[in-house]
Protein backbone atom coordinates (compact mmCIF):
# COMPACT_ATOMS: atom_id res chain seq x y z
CA UNK A 1 0.00 0.00 0.00
CA UNK A 2 0.93 3.47 -0.74
CA UNK A 3 2.95 5.52 1.98
CA UNK A 4 2.52 9.04 2.19
CA UNK A 5 6.15 11.06 1.87
CA UNK A 6 6.00 12.09 5.72
CA UNK A 7 5.27 9.17 6.80
CA UNK A 8 7.58 7.02 4.23
CA UNK A 9 10.61 9.30 5.16
CA UNK A 10 10.27 10.17 9.35
CA UNK A 11 13.70 9.84 10.82
CA UNK A 12 14.81 7.09 12.35
CA UNK A 13 17.76 8.18 13.73
CA UNK A 14 18.79 11.64 15.37
CA UNK A 15 21.04 12.35 12.68
CA UNK A 16 18.20 12.38 10.39
CA UNK A 17 15.89 14.94 12.44
CA UNK A 18 16.19 18.46 10.05
CA UNK A 19 17.40 21.97 11.89
CA UNK A 20 17.27 20.70 15.43
CA UNK A 21 20.54 20.25 16.17
CA UNK A 22 20.48 22.13 19.41
CA UNK A 23 18.17 19.45 20.74
CA UNK A 24 19.17 16.08 18.77
CA UNK A 25 23.29 17.01 20.09
CA UNK A 26 22.05 17.01 23.39
CA UNK A 27 19.47 14.34 23.41
CA UNK A 28 22.72 12.19 22.31
CA UNK A 29 24.98 12.88 24.68
CA UNK A 30 22.50 11.98 27.36
CA UNK A 31 21.86 8.67 25.93
CA UNK A 32 25.68 7.87 25.42
CA UNK A 33 26.40 8.90 29.20
CA UNK A 34 23.43 7.51 30.97
CA UNK A 35 22.27 10.62 32.34
CA UNK A 36 18.66 9.68 31.29
CA UNK A 37 15.92 12.12 32.69
CA UNK A 38 12.55 10.94 34.04
CA UNK A 39 10.76 13.28 32.70
CA UNK A 40 11.33 15.62 28.96
CA UNK A 41 9.23 17.84 27.67
CA UNK A 42 9.11 18.53 24.14
CA UNK A 43 7.44 21.83 22.82
CA UNK A 44 7.13 23.89 19.40
CA UNK A 45 4.65 24.44 16.70
CA UNK A 46 3.32 21.52 14.08
CA UNK A 47 5.67 19.36 12.14
CA UNK A 48 9.22 20.60 13.56
CA UNK A 49 9.57 16.76 15.04
CA UNK A 50 8.05 17.15 18.55
CA UNK A 51 6.76 13.12 17.91
CA UNK A 52 9.53 11.65 15.88
CA UNK A 53 12.30 13.00 18.49
CA UNK A 54 9.78 11.54 21.28
CA UNK A 55 10.05 7.65 19.02
CA UNK A 56 13.57 7.89 18.93
CA UNK A 57 14.32 8.90 21.91
CA UNK A 58 12.08 5.87 23.19
CA UNK A 59 13.80 3.36 20.56
CA UNK A 60 17.21 4.65 21.86
CA UNK A 61 17.10 4.24 25.58
CA UNK A 62 15.92 0.85 25.12
CA UNK A 63 18.01 -0.55 22.21
CA UNK A 64 20.43 -3.25 22.46
CA UNK A 65 22.87 -2.54 20.83
CA UNK A 66 22.82 1.51 20.46
CA UNK A 67 25.59 3.41 18.48
CA UNK A 68 26.67 6.67 19.38
CA UNK A 69 23.41 7.16 21.17
CA UNK A 70 21.25 6.49 18.10
CA UNK A 71 18.99 3.60 17.92
CA UNK A 72 20.56 0.68 15.38
CA UNK A 73 17.11 -0.57 14.15
CA UNK A 74 17.81 -3.61 13.77
CA UNK A 75 17.76 -5.51 16.95
CA UNK A 76 14.89 -6.99 17.93
CA UNK A 77 13.31 -4.22 20.43
CA UNK A 78 13.94 -1.70 17.66
CA UNK A 79 11.94 -3.79 14.98
CA UNK A 80 9.58 -4.89 17.68
CA UNK A 81 8.59 -1.04 18.67
CA UNK A 82 8.87 0.00 14.79
CA UNK A 83 6.04 -3.04 14.11
CA UNK A 84 4.18 -2.63 17.36
CA UNK A 85 5.13 -5.76 18.57
CA UNK A 86 6.54 -4.56 21.86
CA UNK A 87 4.28 -2.62 23.82
CA UNK A 88 6.42 -1.12 26.71
CA UNK A 89 6.53 1.95 24.65
CA UNK A 90 2.50 3.53 24.68
CA UNK A 91 1.99 6.36 22.81
CA UNK A 92 -1.28 8.04 24.29
CA UNK A 93 -3.07 10.98 22.43
CA UNK A 94 -4.19 13.95 24.94
CA UNK A 95 -6.89 14.85 22.53
CA UNK A 96 -9.00 11.72 23.14
CA UNK A 97 -8.05 10.80 26.45
CA UNK A 98 -7.90 13.78 28.66
CA UNK A 99 -9.75 12.62 31.71
CA UNK A 100 -8.29 12.01 35.06
CA UNK A 101 -8.93 8.50 34.38
CA UNK A 102 -7.22 7.46 31.91
CA UNK A 103 -4.18 9.08 33.83
CA UNK A 104 -5.19 7.12 36.79
CA UNK A 105 -4.55 3.98 34.46
CA UNK A 106 -1.30 4.93 33.89
CA UNK A 107 -0.34 5.61 37.69
CA UNK A 108 -2.05 1.90 38.09
CA UNK A 109 0.44 0.02 35.31
CA UNK A 110 3.63 2.00 35.75
CA UNK A 111 4.26 -0.17 38.91
CA UNK A 112 4.54 -3.09 36.74
CA UNK A 113 8.45 -3.80 35.19
CA UNK A 114 8.04 -3.64 31.34
CA UNK A 115 7.97 -6.76 29.39
CA UNK A 116 11.04 -7.05 27.02
CA UNK A 117 12.39 -3.10 27.49
CA UNK A 118 14.46 -1.92 29.87
CA UNK A 119 12.14 1.24 30.15
CA UNK A 120 8.65 1.92 30.03
CA UNK A 121 8.00 4.99 28.22
CA UNK A 122 4.67 7.05 28.05
CA UNK A 123 4.60 9.52 25.45
CA UNK A 124 1.86 11.65 25.99
CA UNK A 125 1.25 14.01 23.25
CA UNK A 126 -0.83 17.08 22.96
CA UNK A 127 -0.23 17.21 26.53
CA UNK A 128 -2.06 21.05 26.82
CA UNK A 129 -5.42 19.13 26.42
CA UNK A 130 -5.63 17.49 29.67
CA UNK A 131 -8.01 18.28 32.27
CA UNK A 132 -7.19 20.00 35.20
CA UNK A 133 -8.00 17.14 37.06
CA UNK A 134 -5.74 15.14 34.97
CA UNK A 135 -2.75 17.28 35.66
CA UNK A 136 -3.21 17.06 39.37
CA UNK A 137 -3.80 13.02 39.25
CA UNK A 138 -0.18 13.52 36.95
CA UNK A 139 1.83 15.85 39.21
CA UNK A 140 3.17 13.14 41.85
CA UNK A 141 3.60 10.31 39.38
CA UNK A 142 5.65 12.71 37.52
CA UNK A 143 7.61 13.93 40.29
CA UNK A 144 8.63 10.66 41.56
CA UNK A 145 8.43 7.68 39.01
CA UNK A 146 9.80 4.42 39.17
CA UNK A 147 12.94 3.62 37.92
CA UNK A 148 11.60 1.77 34.91
CA UNK A 149 9.54 4.27 33.91
CA UNK A 150 9.99 7.65 31.33
CA UNK A 151 7.72 10.18 30.49
CA UNK A 152 7.95 12.30 27.44
CA UNK A 153 5.65 14.93 26.74
CA UNK A 154 4.97 16.79 23.58
CA UNK A 155 2.43 19.82 22.74
CA UNK A 156 2.48 23.47 20.64
CA UNK A 157 0.80 25.19 23.17
CA UNK A 158 3.09 25.36 26.46
CA UNK A 159 1.97 28.30 27.81
CA UNK A 160 -1.47 25.67 28.72
CA UNK A 161 0.42 23.62 31.09
CA UNK A 162 0.53 23.82 34.60
CA UNK A 163 3.97 25.60 35.89
CA UNK A 164 4.34 22.64 38.35
CA UNK A 165 4.21 20.39 35.76
CA UNK A 166 6.82 22.01 33.09
CA UNK A 167 8.86 22.11 36.30
CA UNK A 168 9.13 18.22 36.49
CA UNK A 169 10.33 17.73 32.93
CA UNK A 170 13.38 18.64 30.99
CA UNK A 171 12.35 21.13 28.57
CA UNK A 172 13.10 21.66 24.96
CA UNK A 173 12.02 23.92 22.22
CA UNK A 174 11.76 22.95 18.90
CA UNK A 175 12.21 25.47 16.61
CA UNK A 176 10.79 26.12 12.81
CA UNK A 177 12.55 24.49 10.66
CA UNK A 178 14.45 27.17 7.93
CA UNK A 179 13.85 27.05 4.07
CA UNK A 180 17.10 26.15 3.55
CA UNK A 181 17.07 22.79 5.76
CA UNK A 182 13.85 21.77 4.26
CA UNK A 183 15.08 22.19 0.41
CA UNK A 184 17.83 19.90 1.48
CA UNK A 185 15.61 17.32 2.68
CA UNK A 186 13.26 17.84 -0.39
CA UNK A 187 15.94 17.35 -2.69
CA UNK A 188 17.00 14.35 -0.83
CA UNK A 189 14.01 12.64 -1.20
CA UNK A 190 13.38 13.94 -4.74
CA UNK A 191 16.48 11.72 -5.67
CA UNK A 192 15.25 8.57 -4.07
CA UNK A 193 11.43 8.79 -5.12
CA UNK A 194 12.69 9.61 -9.05
CA UNK A 195 11.37 13.07 -9.94
CA UNK A 196 13.04 16.32 -10.07
CA UNK A 197 11.72 19.94 -8.91
CA UNK A 198 13.23 23.37 -9.65
CA UNK A 199 14.84 25.07 -6.99
CA UNK A 200 12.22 27.84 -7.16
CA UNK A 201 9.82 25.38 -6.72
CA UNK A 202 11.47 23.77 -3.74
CA UNK A 203 12.03 27.41 -1.87
CA UNK A 204 8.22 28.44 -2.53
CA UNK A 205 7.01 24.93 -1.27
CA UNK A 206 9.46 25.22 1.92
CA UNK A 207 8.08 29.24 2.72
CA UNK A 208 4.50 28.00 1.89
CA UNK A 209 5.32 25.01 5.13
CA UNK A 210 5.99 28.06 7.86
CA UNK A 211 8.75 25.96 9.71
CA UNK A 212 6.88 22.65 9.46
CA UNK A 213 8.61 20.07 7.67
CA UNK A 214 5.59 17.43 7.52
CA UNK A 215 3.45 20.34 6.02
CA UNK A 216 6.49 20.51 3.06
CA UNK A 217 6.60 16.96 2.46
CA UNK A 218 2.75 16.83 2.45
CA UNK A 219 2.86 19.54 -0.21
CA UNK A 220 5.88 17.82 -1.99
CA UNK A 221 3.46 14.67 -2.07
CA UNK A 222 0.31 16.70 -3.86
CA UNK A 223 2.97 17.79 -6.41
CA UNK A 224 3.93 14.71 -7.40
CA UNK A 225 0.75 13.83 -8.78
CA UNK A 226 0.57 16.31 -11.32
CA UNK A 227 4.56 14.84 -13.16
CA UNK A 228 7.32 13.80 -12.61
CA UNK A 229 9.18 17.54 -12.76
CA UNK A 230 7.35 19.72 -10.00
CA UNK A 231 7.56 23.44 -11.58
CA UNK A 232 6.70 26.74 -9.67
CA UNK A 233 3.64 27.11 -11.46
CA UNK A 234 2.87 23.44 -10.24
CA UNK A 235 3.36 24.34 -6.27
CA UNK A 236 1.20 27.46 -7.05
CA UNK A 237 -2.18 25.22 -8.37
CA UNK A 238 -1.58 23.17 -6.00
CA UNK A 239 -1.39 25.10 -3.23
CA UNK A 240 -4.31 27.48 -4.32
CA UNK A 241 -2.39 30.55 -4.97
CA UNK A 242 -3.57 31.09 -7.99
CA UNK A 243 -5.95 34.06 -9.22
CA UNK A 244 -4.61 36.85 -7.02
CA UNK A 245 -5.71 39.45 -9.73
CA UNK A 246 -8.70 40.23 -7.62
CA UNK A 247 -6.66 41.59 -4.39
CA UNK A 248 -3.96 43.62 -6.51
CA UNK A 249 -7.43 45.45 -7.88
CA UNK A 250 -8.97 45.55 -4.21
CA UNK A 251 -5.41 47.61 -3.22
CA UNK A 252 -5.32 49.54 -6.24
CA UNK A 253 -8.90 50.98 -5.40
CA UNK A 254 -7.31 51.63 -1.91
CA UNK A 255 -4.46 53.78 -3.25
CA UNK A 256 -6.63 55.52 -5.77
CA UNK A 257 -9.32 56.21 -2.80
CA UNK A 258 -11.71 55.01 -5.49
CA UNK A 259 -14.77 52.97 -3.11
CA UNK A 260 -17.04 52.30 -6.71
CA UNK A 261 -14.56 50.37 -7.97
CA UNK A 262 -13.83 48.53 -4.68
CA UNK A 263 -17.66 47.60 -4.20
CA UNK A 264 -17.69 46.46 -7.99
CA UNK A 265 -15.12 44.11 -7.57
CA UNK A 266 -16.23 42.60 -3.91
CA UNK A 267 -19.46 41.96 -6.12
CA UNK A 268 -18.33 40.44 -8.87
CA UNK A 269 -16.22 38.26 -6.07
CA UNK A 270 -19.39 37.43 -4.22
CA UNK A 271 -21.12 36.59 -7.26
CA UNK A 272 -18.95 33.80 -7.94
CA UNK A 273 -19.55 32.87 -4.60
CA UNK A 274 -16.04 33.60 -2.93
CA UNK A 275 -16.64 33.37 1.36
CA UNK A 276 -16.50 37.06 2.16
CA UNK A 277 -14.13 35.70 5.08
CA UNK A 278 -11.61 33.88 3.30
CA UNK A 279 -11.65 37.24 0.98
CA UNK A 280 -11.08 39.55 3.91
CA UNK A 281 -7.91 37.01 5.56
CA UNK A 282 -6.29 36.79 1.74
CA UNK A 283 -6.72 41.07 1.71
CA UNK A 284 -4.98 40.82 5.19
CA UNK A 285 -2.00 38.99 4.15
CA UNK A 286 -1.38 41.05 1.03
CA UNK A 287 -1.24 43.95 2.89
CA UNK A 288 1.03 42.28 4.61
CA UNK A 289 3.10 41.18 1.92
CA UNK A 290 3.16 45.06 0.65
CA UNK A 291 4.71 46.19 4.38
CA UNK A 292 7.20 43.52 4.24
CA UNK A 293 8.20 44.81 0.70
CA UNK A 294 8.13 48.53 1.89
CA UNK A 295 10.31 47.76 5.08
CA UNK A 296 12.67 44.84 4.00
CA UNK A 297 15.30 44.86 1.82
CA UNK A 298 15.62 41.34 0.90
CA UNK A 299 11.66 40.71 1.37
CA UNK A 300 11.87 37.54 -1.53
CA UNK A 301 13.04 35.13 1.31
CA UNK A 302 10.13 36.37 3.73
CA UNK A 303 7.07 36.22 1.20
CA UNK A 304 5.44 33.41 0.00
CA UNK A 305 5.03 34.23 -3.85
CA UNK A 306 6.56 33.64 -6.99
CA UNK A 307 9.38 36.10 -8.72
CA UNK A 308 6.38 37.68 -11.26
CA UNK A 309 4.05 38.07 -7.34
CA UNK A 310 6.71 39.74 -6.27
CA UNK A 311 7.77 42.36 -8.94
CA UNK A 312 3.74 43.08 -8.93
CA UNK A 313 4.32 43.89 -4.98
CA UNK A 314 7.21 45.92 -5.28
CA UNK A 315 5.71 48.16 -7.58
CA UNK A 316 2.18 47.98 -6.14
CA UNK A 317 4.23 49.51 -2.90
CA UNK A 318 5.13 52.29 -4.08
CA UNK A 319 1.55 53.42 -4.32
CA UNK A 320 0.96 53.81 -0.46
CA UNK A 321 2.46 54.53 2.50
CA UNK A 322 3.73 52.91 5.28
CA UNK A 323 1.36 54.67 7.70
CA UNK A 324 -1.41 53.57 5.01
CA UNK A 325 -0.75 49.87 5.14
CA UNK A 326 -0.91 49.40 8.67
CA UNK A 327 -4.36 51.61 8.38
CA UNK A 328 -5.88 48.98 6.23
CA UNK A 329 -4.34 46.70 8.02
CA UNK A 330 -5.88 47.33 11.01
CA UNK A 331 -9.22 48.08 9.77
CA UNK A 332 -9.30 44.72 7.72
CA UNK A 333 -8.15 42.91 11.12
CA UNK A 334 -11.04 44.39 12.98
CA UNK A 335 -13.77 44.11 9.87
CA UNK A 336 -12.55 40.59 10.37
CA UNK A 337 -13.88 40.15 13.88
CA UNK A 338 -17.28 41.53 12.64
CA UNK A 339 -17.33 39.50 9.90
CA UNK A 340 -17.46 36.38 12.28
CA UNK A 341 -20.18 37.54 13.87
CA UNK A 342 -21.73 39.89 11.90
CA UNK A 343 -25.07 38.98 9.96
CA UNK A 344 -24.21 40.03 6.46
CA UNK A 345 -21.02 39.23 5.87
CA UNK A 346 -20.88 40.73 2.90
CA UNK A 347 -22.13 44.18 3.90
CA UNK A 348 -19.26 44.13 6.80
CA UNK A 349 -16.81 43.82 4.08
CA UNK A 350 -18.07 46.40 1.97
CA UNK A 351 -18.11 48.61 4.64
CA UNK A 352 -14.13 48.09 5.03
CA UNK A 353 -13.78 49.10 1.51
CA UNK A 354 -15.27 52.05 1.82
CA UNK A 355 -13.94 53.22 5.00
CA UNK A 356 -10.10 52.31 3.11
CA UNK A 357 -11.17 54.29 0.71
CA UNK A 358 -12.15 57.25 2.52
CA UNK A 359 -10.31 57.67 4.79
CA UNK A 360 -12.11 60.88 5.91
CA UNK A 361 -15.44 58.69 7.04
CA UNK A 362 -13.39 57.73 10.11
CA UNK A 363 -12.21 60.53 12.97
CA UNK A 364 -9.91 57.54 14.70
CA UNK A 365 -6.05 58.32 15.35
CA UNK A 366 -5.17 55.24 12.21
CA UNK A 367 -7.54 56.90 9.83
CA UNK A 368 -6.50 60.57 10.43
CA UNK A 369 -2.39 59.58 10.16
CA UNK A 370 -3.14 58.15 7.18
CA UNK A 371 -4.62 61.56 5.83
CA UNK A 372 -2.02 62.96 6.98
CA UNK A 373 0.12 60.56 5.80
CA UNK A 374 -1.35 60.92 2.28
CA UNK A 375 -0.51 64.65 2.58
CA UNK A 376 3.03 64.26 3.27
CA UNK A 377 2.92 61.89 0.30
CA UNK A 378 1.53 64.62 -2.13
CA UNK A 379 3.65 67.13 -1.12
CA UNK A 380 6.84 65.13 -1.22
CA UNK A 381 6.40 64.02 -4.70
CA UNK A 382 4.68 67.00 -5.98
CA UNK A 383 1.08 65.68 -7.02
CA UNK A 384 -0.45 68.12 -4.31
CA UNK A 385 -3.41 70.42 -5.99
CA UNK A 386 -4.79 73.01 -3.58
CA UNK A 387 -8.69 73.15 -3.96
CA UNK A 388 -11.44 70.74 -2.72
CA UNK A 389 -12.58 68.06 -4.42
CA UNK A 390 -16.32 69.30 -4.60
CA UNK A 391 -14.30 72.92 -6.19
CA UNK A 392 -12.70 70.52 -9.02
CA UNK A 393 -16.39 68.96 -9.84
CA UNK A 394 -18.32 71.83 -10.00
CA UNK A 395 -15.62 73.47 -12.18
CA UNK A 396 -15.59 70.03 -14.34
CA UNK A 397 -19.69 70.32 -14.52
CA UNK A 398 -19.49 73.99 -14.86
CA UNK A 399 -20.79 74.58 -18.48
CA UNK A 400 -18.01 76.99 -21.41
CA UNK A 401 -20.25 79.71 -20.90
CA UNK A 402 -20.47 79.66 -17.18
CA UNK A 403 -16.80 79.22 -17.04
CA UNK A 404 -16.44 82.72 -19.06
CA UNK A 405 -15.60 85.49 -16.73
CA UNK A 406 -17.56 89.17 -17.69
CA UNK A 407 -15.00 92.07 -18.50
CA UNK A 408 -15.97 93.68 -14.83
CA UNK A 409 -15.45 90.53 -13.14
CA UNK A 410 -11.98 90.17 -14.83
CA UNK A 411 -11.42 93.82 -13.57
CA UNK A 412 -12.11 93.83 -10.40
CA UNK A 413 -9.97 90.52 -9.91
CA UNK A 414 -6.87 92.06 -11.45
CA UNK A 415 -7.29 95.63 -9.50
CA UNK A 416 -8.68 94.17 -5.95
CA UNK A 417 -6.87 92.23 -3.66
CA UNK A 418 -8.84 89.62 -1.78
CA UNK A 419 -7.78 91.37 1.86
CA UNK A 420 -7.42 94.38 2.25
CA UNK A 421 -4.95 96.53 4.82
CA UNK A 422 -6.79 99.46 6.30
CA UNK A 423 -5.73 101.99 9.00
CA UNK A 424 -7.74 102.71 12.05
CA UNK A 425 -10.31 105.36 10.91
CA UNK A 426 -12.84 107.67 13.35
CA UNK A 427 -15.90 105.89 11.13
CA UNK A 428 -19.44 104.78 12.39
CA UNK A 429 -18.72 101.22 12.48
CA UNK A 430 -21.52 98.01 12.46
CA UNK A 431 -21.70 94.80 14.84
CA UNK A 432 -21.22 91.35 13.76
CA UNK A 433 -21.01 88.43 15.73
CA UNK A 434 -17.90 87.63 15.20
CA UNK A 435 -17.80 84.74 17.24
CA UNK A 436 -20.44 82.64 15.20
CA UNK A 437 -18.08 83.52 11.89
CA UNK A 438 -15.13 81.89 13.86
CA UNK A 439 -17.48 78.88 14.61
CA UNK A 440 -18.46 78.38 11.08
CA UNK A 441 -14.71 78.22 10.24
CA UNK A 442 -14.14 75.22 12.67
CA UNK A 443 -16.48 73.39 9.97
CA UNK A 444 -14.27 74.08 7.08
CA UNK A 445 -10.88 75.40 7.40
CA UNK A 446 -9.71 74.63 11.17
CA UNK A 447 -6.07 76.12 10.36
CA UNK A 448 -8.09 79.66 9.94
CA UNK A 449 -9.87 79.37 12.72
CA UNK A 450 -6.64 78.82 14.83
CA UNK A 451 -4.74 81.79 13.01
CA UNK A 452 -7.62 83.71 13.69
CA UNK A 453 -8.39 83.15 17.70
CA UNK A 454 -8.16 86.19 19.82
CA UNK A 455 -9.45 88.33 17.26
CA UNK A 456 -12.39 90.81 16.63
CA UNK A 457 -14.29 92.55 13.77
CA UNK A 458 -16.67 94.94 12.86
CA UNK A 459 -18.59 95.94 10.12
CA UNK A 460 -17.80 99.46 7.86
CA UNK A 461 -19.66 100.16 4.80
CA UNK A 462 -19.43 97.10 2.39
CA UNK A 463 -16.29 95.66 4.27
CA UNK A 464 -15.36 93.15 7.54
CA UNK A 465 -12.96 94.52 9.01
CA UNK A 466 -10.76 91.75 10.97
CA UNK A 467 -8.70 93.31 14.06
CA UNK A 468 -5.68 91.52 15.17
CA UNK A 469 -1.87 91.55 16.25
CA UNK A 470 -1.04 88.00 14.73
CA UNK A 471 1.62 88.91 12.58
CA UNK A 472 0.95 86.23 10.31
CA UNK A 473 -2.24 86.76 9.85
CA UNK A 474 -1.74 89.35 7.17
CA UNK A 475 0.40 86.73 4.93
CA UNK A 476 -1.71 83.42 6.07
CA UNK A 477 -5.48 84.58 4.98
CA UNK A 478 -4.17 85.55 1.61
CA UNK A 479 -2.71 81.71 0.78
CA UNK A 480 -5.01 79.42 -0.66
CA UNK A 481 -8.64 79.69 -0.34
CA UNK A 482 -8.05 81.29 3.24
CA UNK A 483 -9.97 84.62 2.17
CA UNK A 484 -12.45 82.66 0.56
CA UNK A 485 -13.68 80.86 3.59
CA UNK A 486 -13.63 83.45 5.91
CA UNK A 487 -16.48 85.71 3.23
CA UNK A 488 -18.41 82.38 2.88
CA UNK A 489 -18.48 81.93 6.68
CA UNK A 490 -19.62 85.79 7.04
CA UNK A 491 -22.43 85.23 4.44
CA UNK A 492 -24.15 82.09 6.17
CA UNK A 493 -23.68 84.15 9.44
CA UNK A 494 -25.01 87.89 8.05
CA UNK A 495 -26.82 86.86 5.00
CA UNK A 496 -24.60 89.64 3.09
CA UNK A 497 -21.90 89.65 1.01
CA UNK A 498 -19.18 91.66 2.05
CA UNK A 499 -15.33 92.55 1.15
CA UNK A 500 -12.29 91.72 3.35
CA UNK A 501 -10.01 94.28 5.18
CA UNK A 502 -7.51 93.74 7.96
CA UNK A 503 -6.69 96.11 10.60
CA UNK A 504 -4.21 95.69 13.24
CA UNK A 505 -0.33 96.82 14.74
CA UNK A 506 1.10 95.45 11.29
CA UNK A 507 -1.71 96.88 8.87
CA UNK A 508 -0.86 100.24 10.92
CA UNK A 509 2.11 100.05 10.46
CA UNK A 510 2.40 98.91 6.78
CA UNK A 511 -0.10 101.97 5.91
CA UNK A 512 2.07 104.64 7.68
CA UNK A 513 5.06 103.36 5.55
CA UNK A 514 3.39 103.02 2.46
CA UNK A 515 3.79 106.91 1.56
CA UNK A 516 7.43 106.59 1.88
CA UNK A 517 7.58 104.24 0.04
CA UNK A 518 6.49 106.12 -3.21
CA UNK A 519 8.98 109.28 -2.71
CA UNK A 520 10.93 109.44 -6.24
CA UNK A 521 14.33 107.58 -6.08
CA UNK A 522 15.93 110.60 -8.28
CA UNK A 523 14.47 113.05 -5.68
CA UNK A 524 16.15 111.20 -3.06
CA UNK A 525 19.44 110.39 -4.77
CA UNK A 526 19.75 113.97 -5.37
CA UNK A 527 18.81 115.38 -2.37
CA UNK A 528 21.87 113.31 -0.75
CA UNK A 529 24.28 114.83 -3.36
CA UNK A 530 23.57 117.95 -2.10
CA UNK A 531 24.06 117.30 1.34
CA UNK A 532 27.68 115.99 -0.05
CA UNK A 533 28.19 119.41 -1.70
CA UNK A 534 27.71 118.37 -5.11
CA UNK A 535 25.30 120.26 -7.45
CA UNK A 536 23.27 118.42 -10.45
CA UNK A 537 22.16 119.95 -12.61
CA UNK A 538 18.60 117.67 -13.75
CA UNK A 539 18.45 119.69 -17.03
CA UNK A 540 21.34 118.95 -18.41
Amino acid sequence: MYQVLYRKYRPKVFSDVVGQEHITSTLLKEIETGKISHAYLFTGSRGTGKTTCAKILSKAVNCLHPVNGNPCNECEICKGLDSGAILDVVEIDAASNNGVDSIRDIRDEINFTPASCKYRVYIIDEVHMLSIGAFNALLKTLEEPPAHVKFILATTEVHKLPVTIVSRCQRFDFKRVTPEAMRGRMEYIAQCEGFTADEEALSLIARIADGGMRDALSLLDQCTGHGKHITADTVCEVAGMTGKDHLFSLADSAAENNSGKALETVNELHGNSCDMERLCSDLINHFRNLMIVKTVKSSGDILVCTADEARQYKEQSGKFTLENILYCISLLQESMANIKKGVSRRIEMEMAMIKICSPSLSSDNEALLRRISDLEHKLKTGTFVAGTPAEKVSEEKATPEAKQESPDTKAEAQTSLPVEEVPPQDESEGYIDWAEVLSELTKTNMPLWGVLTGSGAFIRGDHVIIVSDNPTLSAFIRTGTNARDVKEAVYRVTGKKYRLGLQGTNAATEAQEAPKAKKDPLSELIGRAKDMGINIDVNN
